[in-house]
């Protein structure tokens, strides 16, 4: 059965407030077209196309460069997109032309060898990612038995689950992690549930502790512009352990499912209108990420 398109992310726009010098936009996905790189067969969309049938790997390597030239970024966290399996070509061939302010983040099964942990650290890759929420390659047991040799080579573990479904059985095994653990888009919280959820004030306490560094990420796909019905979760984030946080646009913004396509400008000024502190927001957007990222 054909797939559908992905939508093509809209025209930059500058943010209320820049970032600092040297901010990193910690969550990205960078794409190429079907002739280039081959997508995985259990995807749940293909890439964007307009009207000509672009963007290939060149435009949206050009998309990336003026969102981040909008936004005032300077550094890139790539996390390689299910929508090309475990085959990492796309995201590592965006690492070579990005250049070395850019670091990635990859997909590996469950069976994967030392060979294929020290290719990742050869290609520029910083972490492996495992998703409980749409599924994917690599499963939480394997991620465990993983953590060992990840812990050897500097490598970590990023994540993205539902806070109010998985974390608490899993803050255990959490805690016992030998390397950093990235949970993204804020633990993917329902919201309704206001931020005493016990599944969110677990995190909240994984946070505080150390254990679990956190994306304040993908607001549009919790809750519409302005994004206020997720400031009060952004801000207990940042309360609880500012060190542990980071900041990503989550663009071009794949497997919208029913989410309104957002501006990232607005998700950073969402960001901005939440952290007032000039001192937090030194950490999320440049601190936190250069000594996970870039040691």
């Amino acid at each position: 059965m054909d797939k559908p398109n992905a939508t093509l992310p809209p025209t930059p726009k500058i943010p209320k407030h820049m970032p600092h010098v040297g901010a990193c936009d910690a969550h990205v996905h960078l794409l190429g077209s079907p002739d280039e790189f081959t997508l995985w067969e259990g995807r749940a969309e293909n890439p964007a196309r307009d009207a000509d049938g672009g963007p290939d790997f060149n435009g949206w390597l050009a998309l990336y460069r003026a969102h981040l030239d909008a936004l005032g970024f300077s550094k890139g966290l790539i996390v390689h997109s299910i929508l090309y399996g475990t085959d990492n070509s796309v995201t590592i061939a965006a690492l070579k032309r990005m250049g070395p302010n850019f670091k990635g983040v990859g997909l590996l099964p469950d069976t994967a060898s030392d060979t294929d942990l020290d290719q990742f650290v050869i290609q520029n890759l910083c972490a492996v990612r495992l998703n409980v929420v749409h599924g994917g390659v690599l499963s939480w047991d394997g991620a465990k038995a993983m953590a060992p040799r990840l812990a050897a080579r500097n490598l970590h573990i990023q994540m993205l689950l539902h806070s109010h479904l998985h974390i608490i059985e899993l803050a255990d095994d959490i805690k016992a992690l030998p390397v950093p653990l990235v949970v993204d888009h804020i633990g993917w919280p329902d919201l309704s549930r206001g931020p005493t959820d016990p599944g969110f004030q677990t995190l909240l306490r994984l946070v505080a502790d150390g254990h679990v560094h956190v994306k304040l990420s993908a607001l549009y796909r919790l809750c519409p512009a302005p994004y206020t019905q997720a400031a009060p979760f952004v801000a207990a984030l940042v309360a609880a352990n500012p060190d542990a946080c980071l900041w990503g646009s989550d663009w071009p913004h794949l497997m919208l499912n029913g989410a309104r396509m957002p501006h990232a400008a607005k998700l950073l000024d969402a960001f901005h209108d939440v952290v007032t502190s000039q001192d937090a927001r030194q950490k999320i957007l440049c601190d936190t990420p250069n000594r996970l990222f870039f040691p």
